[in-house]
């Protein structure tokens, strides 16, 4: 029998609902998106959506999917840094994103690249969840095949 694995440092779980967030979208996992995001306020370019049910529906009703189930992107997030406050638990964190997209008529290219501003806590349980995502997109390609408005 194996020892149970050693909790996870703050900061690398935190690291890691991040890349969990780009992996749900790139997949089209609306679902998973309101369940990651369900205690969160989610702030783009609409109004502020918060629960796992508005989170859900606001991406089903913003990108464009595809035959595969998926938007047909990748997002990368780099230039993370996160700070913890342990004692409060509470943390935040800032990267940067570039959505890259590719489709049979589309040759890969970047469509949107920009910066999250995310707000963690833990909870009773322990681990960590969103309490916030702000999404600021600054720079802005062929957003046509991506975005449904």
């Amino acid at each position: 029998m194996s020892a149970p694995a050693a909790p996870l440092p703050s900061h690398r779980e935190i690291e890691n609902l991040i890349a969990r967030y780009a992996e749900l979208v790139d997949d089209g996992d609306f679902a998973g998106l309101g369940a990651l995001l369900a205690d969160a306020t989610f702030v783009g370019s609409g109004a502020p959506v918060s629960g796992a049910e508005a989170v859900e529906a606001m991406f089903r009703e913003t990108l464009v999917v595809y035959a595969d189930g998926t938007p047909r992107t990748q997002h990368v997030t780099g230039n993370v840094a996160v700070e913890v406050d342990e004692r409060a638990g509470t943390a935040a964190a800032r990267s940067y994103v570039t959505v890259f997209q590719a489709l049979p008529e589309l040759p890969l290219q970047a469509v949107a690249a920009g910066r999250y501003h995310d707000r963690f806590a833990r909870g009773e349980d322990g681990r960590w969840r969103f309490v916030e995502r702000r999404v600021r997109i600054t720079l802005v390609g062929d957003v046509s095949r991506h975005l449904r408005r």
